[in-house]
């Protein structure tokens, strides 16, 4: 990245930096768009000490633009703000207006970044489309994405690809173990490798629920379907939406783990779990678990729109059951 910034005379107009979820990405976008507008960087990194870097990290940089997606105008009858779903064309027609082919403020450089890049909604990936191609003189595109497979191929072919550099386990381990876990690669096997996910694992609560929410897979005909049903439906929306996603993730883990045991391999995400698995194992045919596993992942991609948490975990759950006890 230091050697990107230096060349930024040569820097591509669309940048889409690109890496799992829980590894600093959206940090990593911040510190690229500081240094392009950092007035002196220090071998291509952003001073820190400049007017440009003091008026980007207060959040009043006028050159600067971050489009996430917003809350709603409108709260619930409960009075909760909710966040959209996606970020919408009026976002991006907003920037156009307001922002793209208005003179620099600070006669520099200009800087979009925009994260999530794949909660963009079909109309507002081409409304995009043009300025993402032909941008004025000195304005920079730089967009965030955690599962370029979500990304349109129209936006993808416009940037340049950049994966973002990943710690290696041993790093990812001493930085967890700095911030007070007890078993650092336990915690990264939960996450698939990722240290800021991580790192939200550590929290006691979580980790009560999901060895709570394990042990009833590990039981597939003890499984309360209806009653874990109601549970999830229960509390706010942003706690159903929570739960659903935690739950989500578990079961997307856990079958992926039952799936390699079943084929004789260790599990990745539960190793803790591995009498459990082991057994279970033994008694699930592995391709049908492996169908489940890869049909919970594309429902996962519509968790962003439940329509009913209780009925898309009701779901979720007797596949898992009919996957893992059929003959």
């Amino acid at each position: 990245m230091r050697a990107m910034l230096r060349s930024r005379a040569q820097w591509h107009h669309g940048t889409l930096l690109h890496g799992p979820e829980g590894t600093g990405l959206r940090r990593l976008g911040l510190h690229l768009a500081q240094g392009l507008l950092c007035r002196h960087p220090d071998d291509g990194l952003a001073c820190g000490q400049c007017d440009a870097c003091h008026l980007f990290l207060t959040g009043g940089h006028p050159d600067f633009r971050l489009v996430v997606r917003k809350y709603v105008e409108k709260t619930e009858s409960s009075g909760e703000p909710r966040l959209r779903d996606e970020i919408i064309v009026d976002q991006v027609r907003e920037l156009i207006d307001g922002f793209l082919y208005l003179t620099s403020h600070r006669q520099g450089a200009k800087v979009v970044m925009i994260y999530l890049a794949e909660e963009m909604n079909t109309a507002t990936a081409n409304a995009l489309l043009k300025s993402l191609e032909e941008p004025p003189h000195a304005t920079y595109f730089l967009l965030v994405s955690h599962q370029l497979r979500l990304l349109r191929p129209t936006v993808i072919s416009r940037c340049r690809r950049v994966p973002a550099p990943q710690p290696t386990a041993e790093q990812a381990a001493a930085w967890l173990a700095a911030q007070g876990a007890a078993d650092p690669p336990l915690l990264l096997a939960q996450a698939g490798g990722a240290p800021l996910k991580a790192l939200t694992m550590l929290d006691a609560a979580y980790q009560a629920e999901r060895t709570r929410f394990l042990n009833r897979l590990a039981e597939p005909r003890r499984l309360s379907v209806i009653g874990m049903g109601a549970e999830v439906d229960s509390g706010a929306r942003a706690v159903k939406k929570a739960r659903l996603q935690a739950w989500f993730d578990l079961l997307a883990t856990w079958s992926y783990d039952l799936a390699a045991c079943a084929a004789g391999a260790a599990p990745r995400y539960h190793p803790d779990f591995t009498p459990q698995l082991s057994r279970l194992a033994a008694t699930v045919a592995p391709l049908s678990i492996l169908r489940y596993h890869r049909a919970l992942l594309r429902d996962r991609a519509l968790l962003a729109h439940p329509l009913n948490p209780r009925l898309v975990a009701e779901k979720a759950l007797f596949g898992y059951r009919q996957a893992v006890l059929s003959e």
